[in-house]
């Protein structure tokens, strides 16, 4: 069987903002992602596959198997009605391209796996809101591979049966969930009550506020991914 096509959204950078880079080419803009990503979606099985910002999302969709929403800037505020609080940095053109990427992989039915950022981005387009800023919880004061707290899953769930009843998982956020979109359901929190874990229920969604590409074991949940991605690429689905 053929790797899977996993799309990989990412950040834009000037060359400027990234070290190394000669003078002469600081201008230039550059489409990155940390390596982690790519690297646990091969591990898994799939065949990762960069997606710019400069083309339309819709044309990726017919040659993908699924998607991975990848951490990142925060989102615009004014996506989920409110106003900047003053404590993040904003890429509205990545929120647009990945806001549209989601829509149309939800409408083809294609599996989505949501990291950080991405679980906020579900949480956005499926109307619910976030809390802007909890220091706390962005824990970088310790390596990015450090589990620092345990996160539950509900039973029945597809994290707890991918996952288990509760693991110990890094932290690297900085904002939360505050109302839970429309269709979406909570089944995993922290100790404190966050949310941590959302899925659609009956739909292959799911995503997490942690960061399971940077955990040093290979993480089950790209596994899952790949898994469903072959399902989806079949004729028979």
């Amino acid at each position: 069987m053929s790797r899977p096509l996993i799309g990989l959204p990412g950040r834009r950078k000037t060359a400027a903002q990234v070290e190394g880079f000669p003078q002469a080419l600081h201008g230039l803009d550059i489409d990155l992602y940390l390596a982690d990503y790519s690297r646990s979606v091969l591990h898994a099985g799939g065949l990762p596959v960069n997606l710019p910002l400069d083309a339309d999302p819709c044309q990726y969709l017919p040659h993908l198997s699924g998607i991975v929403l990848t951490g990142g800037a925060d989102i615009e505020p004014e996506f989920y009605g409110q106003d900047p609080d003053g404590n993040g940095g904003y890429e509205p053109e990545r929120d647009e391209l990945e806001l549209a990427l989601l829509a149309g992989a939800l409408d083809a039915g294609l599996p989505v796996l949501g990291i950080c950022r991405g679980l906020q981005l579900l949480n956005v387009h499926s109307g619910g809101t976030l809390h802007q800023h909890r220091p706390l919880h962005a824990r970088y004061d310790v390596d990015p591979s450090a589990r620092v707290h345990p996160v539950s899953f509900d039973a029945g769930s597809c994290l707890q049966a991918i996952l288990g009843p509760r693991v110990t998982v890094n932290s690297l956020h900085h904002q939360t969930v505050d109302r839970l979109g429309g269709g979406l359901v909570v089944t995993g929190r922290a100790d404190d009550d966050t949310i941590e874990g959302i899925e659609i229920p009956g739909r292959p969604v799911i995503a997490v506020q942690w960061h399971p590409e940077m955990l040093s074991n290979a993480d089950p949940l790209f596994s899952w991914l790949i898994e469903q991605a072959n399902r989806s690429s079949r004729p028979d689905g």
